[in-house]
């Protein structure tokens, strides 16, 4: 990307995030064992009205550099929030099962800034959604060796009631030392581990022992990237708690997952 269209593309990201340019999408989270979906990751998108859909690996890292990601991270925590909260009261019937968790990404700039948990605070009071159905999805990057200042926002993130999840685990970067200090609910297995599941015998064996760590420290363990019934079948016999990937769903817009939601909901 030479320089003028990068300082392009970073003035129309700079005016779809001041002007709700912006949109999420979201990709279904589903139990291994029942089968119903049981949260749902929040996934950026930029519907640019002359490029057409950007992907996130394009205006991330614009977003990063610029340091807009702050701003950008807590609009969509206020609109996931929202949509969270409309689940919920479509599916509020007694003795049915809540709506599903929404899960948003966060930036490690959202939390050294400061800006976080004020984030937080004002998705859920202007949406109304309970914090148990609200999940904040780490990077593995986030977490090496956080600082006194991440480590305490983390912690008043779980005081809320708050999930908190541990994206992309299993490359290399997070210790299994990150697992028992983080104030973690659930971790999830990178896709990279689970593309040559069951084939692989040493990926086989590493996601093995990676679900089993997961539940040894009382987490929810979910894998990524699922795309063949086998993957779904090798994961659940080994106890994986949920699954996410093109097997399943690819991200759905509002409107599309809302009436999945519904029909599930009916039936």
């Amino acid at each position: 990307m030479g320089h003028s269209t990068e300082r392009r593309l970073e003035r129309d990201l700079r005016a779809a995030t001041a002007g709700g340019g912006l949109t999420l999408y979201y990709q279904p989270r589903f139990s291994l064992a029942s089968g119903s979906v049981v949260a749902a990751e929040a996934l950026l998108r930029w519907p640019h009205p002359r490029l057409g859909l950007i992907s996130p690996a394009t205006f991330i890292p614009v977003a990063e550099r610029t340091g807009l990601i702050t701003e950008i991270g807590g609009i969509a925590l206020l609109s996931a929030c929202r949509e969270a909260a409309q689940w919920a009261a479509q599916r509020e019937v007694p003795g049915e099962v809540p709506g599903p968790i929404v899960s948003v990404n966060v930036s490690l700039r959202q939390i050294v800034s400061g800006a976080l948990l004020g984030q937080l605070a004002l998705a859920l009071e202007e949406s109304g959604l309970s914090p148990d159905r609200l999940e904040l999805e780490l990077t593995e990057s986030t977490v090496i060796e956080p600082s006194v200042e991440t480590m305490l926002t983390l912690a008043a993130v779980r005081d809320l009631g708050v999930g908190i999840a541990l994206d992309d685990f299993g490359t290399g970067h997070a210790s299994l030392a990150a697992l028992k200090l983080l104030p973690l609910t659930v971790v999830k297995l990178d896709r990279s581990l689970v593309r040559s599941l069951p084939d692989d015998r040493e990926d086989s064996a590493i996601v093995q022992a990676l679900v089993a760590t997961g539940h040894a420290l009382d987490l929810t363990v979910v894998a990524e990237g699922i795309e063949t019934e086998i993957q779904r079948a090798f994961l659940a016999g080994i106890g994986c708690d949920e699954g996410q990937g093109f097997f399943f769903s690819h991200p759905q817009p509002p409107a599309a997952f809302a009436t999945r939601l519904m029909l599930a909901g009916q039936g």
